[in-house]
């Protein structure tokens, strides 16, 4: 299940608590808190997985650049060492090398720059999601452990 799809859940579930009268305490159903609880505990190492995915898919689009870049670069040499052995056109073949050089360095440091900015933006993405989703179930734990306090120090036996 979407991580998404579990903290709306839990949202859910804490609007339909009942709420404790002068409080802005609510009781909500143990055993469907835990379950909740239980499932985001599967599901966050599947986002991690996904967030890996990324890193991979980042490393496999870097390797391709790279791999682009070297057959770039090859060419350019082959085509300056063709240009080279001609002698009445030899700086000018040195010329277009290194244009050609640069321009492959360019293409290949965009491409890596891109796949950056994308591996990035999806684990900052990721982050605020688990940073979300902790915080909600920090909420959840201290707001269950609050109602047992009071019911502890008020003298009402658990309904366990």
């Amino acid at each position: 299940m979407d991580i998404l799809q579990l903290i709306d859940r839990l949202e859910e579930l804490f609007n339909d608590a009942k709420a404790v009268p002068f409080t802005h305490n609510v009781v909500v159903d143990e055993d469907k808190m835990l379950e909740l609880i239980d499932q985001m505990r599967i599901a966050i190492p599947e986002e991690v997985k996904k967030a890996q995915q990324v890193v991979a898919q980042r490393d496999r689009v870097m390797a391709q650049a790279q791999e682009e870049a070297n057959r770039t670069i090859q060419i350019a040499r082959d085509k300056a060492d063709q240009l080279v052995q001609k002698d009445m056109i030899s700086q000018e073949a040195q010329r277009r090398a290194d244009q050609i050089l640069a321009q492959a360095r360019a293409e290949a440091e965009t491409i890596r720059a891109d796949a950056d900015n994308y591996v990035l933006d999806t684990l900052m993405q990721l982050q605020d999601q688990i940073a979300k989703m902790s915080n909600q179930v920090a909420n959840g734990i201290r707001m269950v452990q609050e109602d047992q306090m009071r019911k502890t120090s008020a003298g009402v036996p658990d309904a366990d």
